[in-house]
């Protein structure tokens, strides 16, 4: 089996509902993950592309997060209607969805 060309992980850290950074899960990152592999699932793209659930990606305020490798685009604050624009734009045809990146030093 070849390599993937591309691993996607999305955080689905779980805080205490009192940690004042919050937490990915709390903000959607499952209902995120769930339609993330849906969706490649129907596309055909599992074979070349693996999405995977994530721990801490130390980025919970900028949550739900996630981030594409080998790119290194880290993405932030995604819906579920945002996930078919990351698939068709990024995944599909390398051109990463500017307005969803994270613009903070630490992930650029």
């Amino acid at each position: 089996m070849a390599r993937f060309e591309k691993h996607i992980f999305i955080c689905n850290n779980k805080r205490d509902a009192s940690d004042k950074r919050g937490c990915c899960n709390s903000k959607g990152a499952e209902e995120v993950l769930d339609l993330f592999k849906m969706r490649m699932k129907q596309l055909g793209l599992t074979s070349k592309m693996r999405v995977n659930s994530s721990g801490c990606l130390d980025a919970c305020s900028f949550g739900p997060t996630i981030v594409v490798y080998p790119e290194q685009v880290w993405y932030g604050n995604i819906k579920p209607e945002d996930v078919e624009e990351i698939i068709q734009s990024h995944l599909i045809n390398n051109q990463p969805v500017e307005r969803l990146i994270l613009k903070d030093k630490k992930f650029l």
